[in-house]
């Protein structure tokens, strides 16, 4: 019996995605959690938006662990901001507040877009090799 091949893509498209790409998918998972979170509390179905709130939350929190505390500085700026919406949602969770979650949603956006601008600038600096690391750039 075959699988789902919408799932099957969805794994493979996870197990052979660069790191880059990894983030910026979490990212956009976050956020797609934070829409679904955000309807669900307009809709008062309070166990909805729990559920993606913390899916939510279980995101940052990943990208809390995978965090290299010895690379200095920027790694401490991350985990504040990261423990900082992980707070918001918290309240939001609490309160039910949409405006929360937009906030929030709001500055997991502009996160998500500097990692993927920083991710083709990373790219577009790499030479581009074919097989047998041979450079086909002009």
């Amino acid at each position: 019996m075959q699988g789902n091949p919408y799932n099957a893509y969805k794994q493979t498209s996870v197990e052979t995605a660069s790191p880059e790409r990894l983030v910026i998918m979490l990212y956009d998972g976050a956020l797609k959690f934070l829409r679904i979170a955000r309807e669900a509390i307009e809709q008062k179905n309070i166990e909805e938006a729990n559920k993606y709130i913390c899916k939510t939350q279980d995101i940052i929190n990943e990208f809390i662990v995978s965090l290299n505390m010895s690379t200095g500085e920027i790694a401490f700026n991350l985990r504040d901001i990261y423990d900082f919406w992980n707070r918001m949602l918290i309240e939001a969770n609490i309160k039910k507040d949409p405006m929360i979650i937009d906030q929030v949603a709001q500055q997991v956006q502009e996160m998500r877009d500097a990692w993927a601008e920083a991710a083709i600038k990373c790219k577009s600096s790499q030479p581009t090799t074919a097989v047998g690391g041979v450079n086909i750039e002009g």
